[in-house]
C-alpha cells in the first residue's frame, strides 16, 4: 500500500514520514525542488517534484497512492506578500484534493490547524464543536488554513472520504525552520526571553501528532475534525519547564498586551521596509489576547493518540536544537 505525504521535508511531515516507514507503509513524498530535505536524508522514499500551485504535478504524485497525507502549508506569523498564505493554504490544498478525488483516492487525511478551532467567548478550553468564524482568526495563516478547512468540510460533505486533524502546538525533533513554537524555544535557549505575556497554549510532541495522522487514517470519521493535543499549560509554565532543562532563568516580568501590541505594530512596519522577519510578530501578540487551551478528548477517546507529557517533548525539542547548533 503506498501513501503520498505533502509538506514531507517539514517538522510535521518528516514525522508522519517516519511513522508511515516504521508501520511499513510504501511512501511517496511531494516536494518542491528547492526544498530542504534534511529531515529526510536516512530513510529511502519514492519523491516527485511537484507543487500545489501546479495541478499537473499532483496528478502525477497521486497516481498508484490508495491514501493521502496532506500535510504542506505555508506555517508563518508573517510574509512580505501574504498573498503566498492563500495561494498555498487555501487554493493549493483544494488543488490536491480534488487531484485525489479525480484519482480515486480512498482516504484522505488533511492537516489543519489548532488556530482553527473556536474559543468559547467565556473562557474554558475549545472543542471541535465550538462555534468558529472567519472574524475570529488573527493574522493571514490562521485565516487561510480557516478557509481551506471550510473547503475540505464542503468536499467531505460530497463524498470525499476525507478526515481533518487539528494539532496543538507541536514541538520535538526535527524541527529545521524552526516552527514559530519551535523559535520561542531557541530564543529562550538563548537568553533572549526577557518577559513574558500571560497566555496559554496546548503542547504536543510532534511523534504523537504524526501518531494521530495514521490513528485519523484507520479510525477517523469522514468529515470530522480531531484535536491532536495533550496538556494545556500558561506560556509562563512552559518556560518554567525549560528552565529545568535548560538551566536559563525564566523571565519573571509579565508584560500587559497593550504594552507590547504598538511595538510589534512598529516591528511590522519596519519589517515590510527592509524585509527582515519581524522579532515581535504582530500576529502572534494578537493571538496571545486568548489562552490557547483546547480539550482533545476526542482524539484520545476515539483515535487512541498517545499523550506524551509536555515536559517530554519540551526536553526533545531542547536536546534537538542544542544537538544541531541553534542554541
Amino acid at each position: 500500500m503506498r501513501a503520498l505525504v505533502t509538506g514531507a521535508t517539514g517538522f510535521v511531515g518528516a514525522a508522519v514520514v517516519r511513522a508511515l516507514i516504521k508501520a511499513g507503509v510504501d511512501v511517496r513524498v511531494l516536494a518542491r525542488r528547492n526544498s530542504d530535505f534534511s529531515n529526510l536524508q536516512q530513510f529511502k522514499i519514492d519523491g516527485v517534484y511537484g507543487d500545489l500551485r501546479d495541478k499537473d504535478s499532483l496528478q502525477k504524485a497521486l497516481s498508484g497512492c490508495r491514501h493521502l497525507y496532506h500535510v504542506a502549508a505555508h506555517y508563518a506569523l508573517w510574509a512580505r506578500d501574504p498573498s503566498i498564505f492563500y495561494d498555498v493554504n487555501v487554493t493549493g490544498t483544494r488543488n490536491i484534493l480534488e487531484a485525489a478525488r479525480d484519482a480515486g483516492t480512498e482516504r484522505i487525511v488533511y492537516c489543519s490547524t489548532i488556530g482553527a478551532i473556536g474559543l468559547p467567548p467565556d473562557g474554558g478550553p475549545g472543542t471541535e464543536d465550538t462555534p468558529v468564524s472567519l472574524s475570529q482568526m488573527a493574522g493571514h495563516y490562521k485565516r487561510s488554513k480557516y478557509l481551506a478547512e471550510q473547503d475540505v468540510l464542503t468536499l467531505a460533505k460530497a463524498g470525499l472520504p476525507v478526515v481533518i486533524v487539528n494539532p496543538s502546538a507541536p514541538v520535538g525533533k526535527g524541527d529545521v525552520r524552526p516552527t514559530p513554537t519551535g523559535q520561542v524555544i531557541v530564543d529562550f535557549m538563548k537568553g533572549r526571553m526577557w518577559a513574558y505575556i500571560d497566555t496559554g497554549m496546548n503542547i504536543v510532541d510532534v511523534d504523537d501528532v504524526a501518531a494521530g495522522h495514521l490513528l485519523a487514517m484507520e479510525k477517523g470519521r469522514i468529515g470530522e475534525r480531531y484535536i491532536l493535543g495533550t496538556k494545556n499549560l500558561t506560556l509562563r509554565e512552559v518556560f518554567e519547564i525549560l528552565s529545568r532543562l535548560t538551566g536559563v532563568k525564566a523571565p519573571s516580568v509579565k508584560l500587559p498586551r497593550g504594552f507590547v501590541l504598538p511595538l510589534a505594530y512598529a516591528n511590522l512596519a519596519f519589517a515590510q521596509m527592509t524585509g527582515i522577519p519581524p522579532r515581535i510578530p504582530l500576529e502572534g501578540v494578537k493571538m496571545a489576547k486568548y489562552k490557547m487551551h483546547y480539550d482533545c478528548s476526542k482524539a484520545i477517546r476515539e483515535l487512541g493518540i498517545p499523550q506524551t507529557p509536555p515536559e517530554v517533548a519540551l526536553e526533545k525539542a531542547v536536546r534537538w536544537f542544542r544537538d544541531h547548533g541553534y542554541a
